[in-house]
């Protein structure tokens, strides 16, 4: 799996719209290493964003 997959993966698996393909998929292919890396990367942009989104509202 290319890293974007993984990504891409770890962002639906997140909001829960991962389907059964992928998560097959996943499991096949996915390395560990892949998947920690890109939680940690999809955690901190969405913490920043949240923080982005209440700076601009409370602004």
């Amino acid at each position: 799996m290319s890293f974007w997959q993984t990504l891409a993966s770890v962002g639906q698996a997140s909001f829960g719209v991962q389907n059964k393909k992928n998560k097959e998929r996943d499991f096949e292919q996915g390395s560990i290493k892949g998947f920690v890396a890109a939680a940690l990367i999809f955690t901190v942009v969405f913490v920043l964003v949240l923080v982005v989104v209440v700076n601009v509202v409370l602004g």
